[in-house]
């Protein structure tokens, strides 16, 4: 089997809300989708949601760089040999994991097709039955994610990951109205996106928050910061994930090697698709530390994928991806079974991709054949 055609989309996905966290505010989720076409006729897909803020790329560059740099590589390759796939991309240009991502993820879509099993198979059998969803509470007032919490418990939820990061003293009441909203057995997740900057600030922050409790705090510090990490998390009983601080190997190593965390958040767009996060969980379950799955805000693509990486691996206790439960105009039928995700057995990622809708959504499109 070999790639004869590579097609890349720009589409912008429509939020129900506005996305607000500690360094942006979206309207819309700029991604791009791959299609690859196979000399069988075999077809699978792919998304990259690019954020400049944790790997240095945009929609824009990542459009730019499958275009001219690694499609044209790519053609004639067989997409079933994964570790030729991303050594061939690696040696095409450096970094972009938001790129390679794409191809990747539609590399194991059309393997799955093909071999007539769903790609949580290809990666070890699926080992969770189902995960919870957690609600995303985007930064706002103190009572109004308080209120916003109390409501999404009467709907079901049982989980939340709250935004915060643009100014401590705000967020410490943020999570001290939240958590005095809800129940002590609701799970609350504080994701500071590097917000609070240093270990110092932090720790000031997580003073002020003695006695609430906390599922874990994220990425209260610089993403470079591995040492403000260890600071923090030896000096608090608050379990601490890392995100942003969390692209690659190099960083895991250090991570294990400083036991810099309790739990890392694995993404698909910032380590360069499937293939690489396997690779992470494993590294993480040697060292004996938990994973999440999490999410850049994808399409039914990119957290189709995400969730076959998490449902195949013990040591991924927990996901957040929850980017199709918030747009008004989604390209693929992922499905949710409120209040759970579990996956069907359908070959590949498992979804149906709504062409009418993404002709609709697309402002954008290049064709590379052989």
């Amino acid at each position: 089997m070999k790639i004869t055609e590579i097609e890349i989309s720009a589409i912008n996905l429509p939020l129900i809300e506005p996305f607000i966290i500690s360094y942006a505010r979206l309207d819309t989720m700029p991604s791009i989708i791959v299609k690859i076409t196979t000399d069988t006729g075999i077809i699978g897909y792919g998304e990259g949601v690019a954020d400049e803020h944790v790997t240095g790329e945009s929609q824009a560059s990542t459009f730019h760089i499958l275009k001219s740099t690694l499609a044209a590589q790519l053609l004639g390759e067989d997409p079933m040999q994964m570790e030729r796939i991303h050594d061939v991309m690696s040696k095409a240009i450096f970094g972009v994991p938001t790129a390679k991502a794409a191809i990747d993820i539609a590399c194991y879509d059309i393997i799955g097709k093909a071999l007539g099993v769903p790609v949580y198979t290809l990666l070890g059998g699926r080992y969770h039955e189902e995960f919870p969803i957690t609600h995303v509470l985007s930064i706002g007032k103190p009572e109004d994610m308080a209120a916003e919490a109390a409501t999404r418990v009467k709907q079901g939820y049982r989980s939340f990951k709250m935004k915060v990061g643009t100014n401590m003293l705000e967020d410490v009441k943020r999570i001290q109205a939240v958590r005095a909203n809800v129940a002590e057995d609701i799970a609350i997740r504080a994701d500071v996106n590097q917000g609070w900057q240093s270990s110092s600030q932090t720790l000031q922050a997580l003073n002020m928050l003695d006695g609430v409790s906390l599922d874990w705090l994220e990425q209260p510090v610089s993403a470079d910061d591995i040492d403000g990490m260890v600071e923090v998390k030896s000096k608090s009983p608050v379990p601490m994930m890392i995100d942003e601080g969390l692209r690659g190997f190099r960083e895991m190593r250090e991570i294990i090697a400083k036991r810099a965390a309790d739990k890392v958040n694995i993404k698909l767009m910032k380590c360069g698709g499937i293939y690489p996060a396997m690779k992470l969980a494993h590294m993480a379950e040697m060292a004996g530390i938990d994973c999440q799955v999490g999410s850049m805000v994808e399409s039914s693509i990119g957290s189709a994928a995400g969730f076959h990486v998490a449902f195949s691996k013990k040591v991924i206790t927990s996901v957040e991806l929850t980017g199709p439960l918030k747009f008004s105009k989604d390209i693929g039928n992922l499905h949710y079974d409120f209040p759970f995700i579990r996956l069907n057995e359908q070959p590949g990622l498992g979804i149906d991709i709504d062409q009418a809708a993404l002709n609709e959504l697309t402002i954008k499109k290049e064709r590379v054949c052989l």
